[in-house]
């Protein structure tokens, strides 16, 4: 028998296929397909900090009290001075919060109803802002574990790559303290010392890292002159980047790791696994294709593992990451090519 199962998290999957958050993730309906396919675990699609912000501060808006323009309401700036009584100011707020994090709670919860695989839920944000509360609600409304998304992109001229370091880790600090559930955090690669601060993060009490984030990237429209922006989905050839990373950290890591971008059929899951992730993270397969293709996927997965005589995940897990790598520099020659051909 082919054995497929594998922890990550401190969780038992069924198999290493974790259906990202996305909208695809969303409701209820696709989370019953996507069970139905026999999928790993589930990240919900995302709460986002800015979200709450603006409802919050749009809702604060309609009483006439205050912001002038939506940019406003996305930046939070609203003061309390705005108001004659803080008790009528900390209510609205409440409530408003509320009213967004009530939907998020009740869809985790039905969630849980319809399937048996685990809910992992999604925060994206930015500060440390009252994620402890809202980490707090969520893990009282079910969900298995909480994955932390957290993408700062280090464009702020006055901001050291110490400074931007230590936000991901006061996040880190202040939701542990409020919930025992798993956390994860799911980030980018834009480190001044990439490794070194993984390795950090791992030593928090994390359960996980998700390598890498997909920035949305803008591009430029030469004919209407606008902003646009410019592959949305991930193609075939995206997965290598975390492929070399998730090598190199297997085995030195204090935590769990999920690899994620450009995995799009069982060869690139194949090669995180040899590479020495725990799990992988998929979704812009699912909006070319279909869910399911996950089925398909883990046929695939297992005709492989009997070709190569291997009965489950373990006797294959990070074979060929660096640590275990005959030639462990091959992992880390980014300018290779330059030596073999004229291409460059």
């Amino acid at each position: 028998m082919i054995d497929l199962t594998c922890n990550y998290l401190g969780l038992k999957l069924k198999n290493p296929i974790i259906v990202g958050s996305s909208g695809l993730t969303s409701t209820i309906e696709n989370i019953k397909a996507i069970t139905a396919q026999g999928a790993g675990a589930i990240v919900l699609k995302s709460i986002f900090e800015e979200q709450i912000k603006f409802e919050t501060n749009a809702m604060l808006n309609s009483t006439g009290n205050g912001m002038k323009s939506w940019q406003d309401a996305y930046d939070g700036i609203v003061s309390k001075q705005e108001y004659y009584h803080d008790e009528a100011f900390e209510y609205m707020t409440n409530y408003a919060q509320e009213h967004t994090l009530n939907h998020y709670l009740s869809f985790i919860t039905e969630a849980k109803k319809v399937t048996d695989i685990p809910i992992i839920a999604s925060i994206n944000c930015v500060t440390q802002y009252d994620w402890s509360y809202f980490a707090k609600r969520i893990q009282e409304a079910g969900a298995d574990a909480i994955e932390l998304n957290v993408y700062l992109l280090p464009s702020d001229f006055n901001m050291t790559s110490e400074m931007y370091e230590q936000v991901y880790l006061d996040i880190i600090k202040e939701v542990k303290t409020h919930v025992s559930i798993p956390i994860s955090l799911k980030i980018g690669h834009y480190f001044s010392s990439l490794s070194g601060f993984i390795q950090k993060l791992s030593k928090t009490g994390i359960a996980g890292l998700t390598l890498f984030n997909r920035a949305y990237n803008p591009d430029i429209d030469i004919d209407t002159l606008q902003l646009s922006s410019t592959n949305v989905f991930s193609t075939e050839l995206e997965y290598s980047n975390t492929l070399r990373w998730v090598a190199i950290l297997a085995g030195k890591t204090d935590c769990d790791i999920a690899a994620s971008t450009g995995i799009h059929d069982y060869k690139a899951v194949i090669k995180q696994l040899l590479a020495g992730a725990d799990a992988v993270q998929m979704v812009s397969v699912f909006y070319k294709k279909d869910f399911e293709i996950i089925s398909q996927i883990k046929a695939q997965i297992e005709a492989w593992m009997k070709e190569h005589n291997y009965n489950s995940i373990q006797d294959f897990k990070g074979l060929l990451s660096q640590k275990e790598a005959k030639n462990p520099s091959s992992f880390e020659r980014v300018q290779f090519i330059r030596l073999y051909t004229s291409i460059i």
